[in-house]
Order: C-alpha cells, then sequence, then structure tokens
C-alpha cells in the first residue's frame, strides 16, 4: 500500500435526476434531493439538496432552483459541479481537513448515455479532487444492489425506474446482454399528475404537490387489494385565480399515469423479445426485479406481472439499490470487470 493510498478515501455515488446518494465506509451518509438554489446576480449557489428543496417553486425573482440533471445525464455542468463538491463536504469524515484527501469514486450512468455525456460525469468528478474516476451502468448497479450475482451464468432481468430515466436489462456473465434505456420515469409520471389535475380540475399545482399525491396514492392498478384513502390537495383555481382544495383519490391517479406506465410495460416486452432464448428460460426461472423509486409505485409489481406472464420482485429498499450495487463495485473495484475507466 503505498503512501498515496493512504490518504485516498473512496467513495460511491449514485447522482441520480431526483436524488443523489453517496455511500463513504460501507454507509450511506448523503441522501438529498439533487436541487441548488443559485443567486441569479451573482451566479453563486446558496443552497444545495434538501435547503434548496424547500425553496422549489417559492422563489423570488433573485433566485433560481435548478435541478443539474435531466433524464439521467448531466444538463448543468457548472450547478452539478457545485452540487457534488458541496455533498461531499456534509460527509463528516472528509468536511474540515487541513488537507482535502484524494477521492476514488465509482458513479454510475445511465445505460443509454453518449461518451460526450460520460465525459461530462467524470469532469465533474475530477473537478472535486479525484484521482480515479469509474463508472458503472446503473441497470449494473441496480442489479448487484437487488442482491443478483450477476458474475453468474444466469440471466436475470432488472428494470430500474428513477426520477429521469428507466433502465431495462437483461444481464448474466457480468455483462449487460440486451437494454434499452427510456426517457419514462418518476419525473414524467410527476408531470402526468399536475397535467391531470390541471385538465380535470381546473387546478394548478406545483411539482413538489404533484410529487407529493404520487408518493402517497401513486397507482398502477385501478383496483388495489387495499384502497387508499383520497387525499387533500390545495392549488390555485384557473378560473377564479383564488387557492382552492379538491379529494384526489388513487383511481384518478391510475388515469393520469396509465399511458406512461404502457410505455415502459412496453419497452419490457421489446427488450424480452430481443433476449437470447438461453437467457429468456433462465428469466422464465428468475423473473424480473424491480428497482429505483418507481418500483414503489403501488400495484406496479402485479400489473407488470399481469403483463408478461412472469414473477416479479421488487427489490429490498428499491430507492437506495441503485447506491448499494454502486457501493458493492466500489469495494471490488480491481475484480469486476465491468466498471468503466
Amino acid at each position: 500500500m503505498g503512501l498515496f493510498d493512504m490518504f485516498t478515501r473512496e467513495i460511491a455515488i449514485d447522482l441520480g435526476t431526483a436524488n443523489t446518494l453517496i455511500i463513504y465506509n460501507n454507509k450511506i451518509v448523503i441522501d438529498q434531493p439533487s436541487i441548488v438554489a443559485i443567486d441569479r446576480a451573482s451566479g453563486k449557489p446558496i443552497a444545495v439538496g434538501s435547503q434548496a428543496k424547500l425553496m422549489q417553486g417559492k422563489t423570488h425573482e433573485n433566485i433560481r432552483t435548478i435541478r443539474p440533471l435531466k433524464d439521467g445525464v448531466i444538463a448543468d455542468f457548472h450547478a452539478s459541479e457545485h452540487m457534488i463538491k458541496e455533498f461531499i463536504k456534509l460527509i463528516p469524515d472528509l468536511s474540515g481537513k487541513f488537507m482535502q484527501p484524494a477521492l476514488r469514486i465509482v458513479i454510475c450512468i445511465p445505460s443509454g448515455i453518449t461518451e460526450v455525456e460520460k465525459r461530462a460525469v467524470k469532469d465533474s468528478a475530477l473537478k472535486v479532487n479525484a484521482k480515479e474516476v469509474k463508472l458503472i451502468y446503473e441497470p449494473m448497479a441496480a442489479a448487484i444492489g437487488a442482491g443478483i450475482d450477476v458474475e453468474n451464468p444466469e440471466g436475470n432481468m432488472i428494470v430500474d425506474i428513477g426520477g429521469g430515466t428507466t433502465e431495462i436489462a437483461v444481464i448474466a456473465l457480468g455483462g449487460i446482454v440486451c437494454d434499452k434505456s427510456l426517457k419514462i420515469a418518476g419525473d414524467v409520471f410527476t408531470n402526468d399528475i399536475a397535467y391531470f389535475i390541471r385538465s380535470q380540475y381546473n387546478l394548478d399545482i406545483g411539482e413538489r404537490t404533484a410529487e407529493r399525491i404520487k408518493i402517497e396514492i401513486g397507482s398502477a392498478m385501478e383496483e388495489l387489494e387495499f384502497a387508499l384513502e383520497d387525499i387533500p390537495v390545495q392549488g390555485r383555481d384557473l378560473i377564479t385565480g383564488k387557492p382552492k382544495e379538491i379529494m384526489v383519490s388513487y383511481k384518478e391517479v391510475f388515469k393520469a399515469l396509465d399511458k406512461s406506465i404502457m410505455r415502459i410495460e412496453d419497452a419490457i416486452m421489446e427488450t424480452l423479445s430481443i433476449t437470447p432464448p438461453e437467457l429468456a428460460s433462465d428469466i422464465y426461472k428468475t423473473g424480473i426485479y424491480l428497482a429505483g423509486g418507481g418500483a414503489l409505485l403501488n400495484g406496479l409489481a402485479d400489473r407488470i406481472h399481469l403483463k408478461t406472464g412472469l414473477p416479479v420482485c421488487v427489490a429490498e429498499d428499491p430507492l437506495r439499490a441503485v447506491v448499494r450495487g454502486t457501493g458493492i463495485a466500489l469495494k471490488n473495484i480491481n475484480k469486476f470487470r465491468f466498471l468503466i475507466k
């Protein structure tokens, strides 16, 4: 072990469109929304993460909130670099050190990413004192985090529904055999809900309110085994301009989300149709694993099971499956062949 290695710290980052999670010392030390609040006059960031999320939709003209990632990739380079830097500063062991340690970082990226987008992710990480940056594809990280032995010669299918993208992949022998990356995921669900409420009730609601509806009564099925309670939703009446409250049921949310979920189902069917027969017979036994925040949508596993006829299992703590897998990849940084230099 060289002297340089003694001062190197290892971190795994799941740089998500909706949330950023960081693992350090085998523990999740950061789990915050991927949002930055910026002072328009100076261009300087004021807040990141949870603090910036509280400002979302409530800012005046001198402050704007930015989500630096769109569809799973960096859309605002400056803001994402600042966000990564601030989150790393929040790691208890790394903050306030006289000499900032060099970092070895593993970051997960969507499977449909271009070379230019890969470069942007690496550059952002290199600017925060990283001496080595490796990338891992999101479906691979999700599969490892869901407890699948990805090095096995057995085929497994993973569907990771994040904030910006849905990643569908068939994995065997430590590699992705076939995959689809779809820009329909949690953010689109949130927009679907806001649009539905605007067109049905003439009620304008903010992104945070639409997200709360999705989390509390989001449903992929019209009839759930256990009916969910209707919830009150406040917004601005588009006709009178006054604040107003309505009650919303899970069946209405199902109507709002139905088309987007259909497109995810179609993508799963397409991926199954291009899977080699030997792997298809494995998947018939092992089924489909769901990960990512979208996996928490009520009735989604049942709906995919009805569509595919395959067993569907939701990963334990699906929101953190990707970062857990990235953390395991970090521990086996020299062993896993599928990490991208």
